[in-house]
């Protein structure tokens, strides 16, 4: 039977309480949409952009996280090999420009009594996905929330993503892509476990 419970992301399980499934609701502060409008108007109006069109809400969209569940399963059939998901799409915007960056996220876990339900994986990056974010933290958060919540013997993420800030601006380099990678447990410790996830994700390792 899948359980399902309300914590937070950056909270481990409260003593007692098992691993069983989480509920990430939105972090920090409530969205306040008429002074983002407002910002964002000056802004633009600064640069010499007209206003009169539609479109400015696309920030709003872009940046807002959408809590769900990350359900999850007992391992009643004792599998202990890697599961892996790849090619997962995320696309956010860089905290430091507040441009866009995109790409593909590989995330993968050795299990130990639980499991997840797969198209998680995707909801978990992109609930961290929707805030302005920089790669190597947004690594960083997918593995240890998962970590934390399904308590795995072993999690990895690796992101791939190509940076506006690098491609548009600046030096101008064109196709570059930037990996990043996380590895908790048995996939850091164990040479092997860590290979076999790298070769599995299609990146070197």
């Amino acid at each position: 039977m899948a359980q399902n419970l309300a914590l937070d992301p950056a909270e481990s399980p409260p003593p007692g309480r098992p691993r069983a499934a989480l509920r990430i609701a939105s972090e920090g502060a409530p969205v306040d949409l008429a002074a983002a409008e407002r910002a964002a108007a000056d802004f633009l109006a600064a640069l010499g952009i007209s206003l009169d069109r539609e479109g400015l809400r696309a920030y709003a969209e872009l940046l807002a996280p959408r809590p769900f569940h990350l359900t999850t399963f007992p391992n009643d059939e004792g599998y202990d090999e890697l599961v892996l998901a790849r090619a997962i799409p995320f696309r956010t915007v860089c905290e430091h420009h507040l441009l866009p960056f995109s790409g593909v996220a590989h995330i993968g876990y050795l299990p130990a009594d639980r499991i997840v339900g797969l198209s998680k994986l995707a909801r978990l990056t992109e609930h961290f996905a929707a805030r302005p974010q920089t790669q190597e933290r947004l690594t960083r958060q997918i593995a240890d929330s998962l970590d934390a919540h399904l308590a795995p013997r072993g999690a990895g993420v690796v992101l791939e993503a190509e940076h506006s800030c690098m491609t548009h601006r600046g030096v101008r380099a064109l196709g570059a892509k930037t990996v990043t990678s996380a590895l908790l447990g048995a996939l850091r410790a164990d040479p092997r476990s860590r290979a076999e996830f790298f070769a599995l994700a299609g990146v070197p390792g």
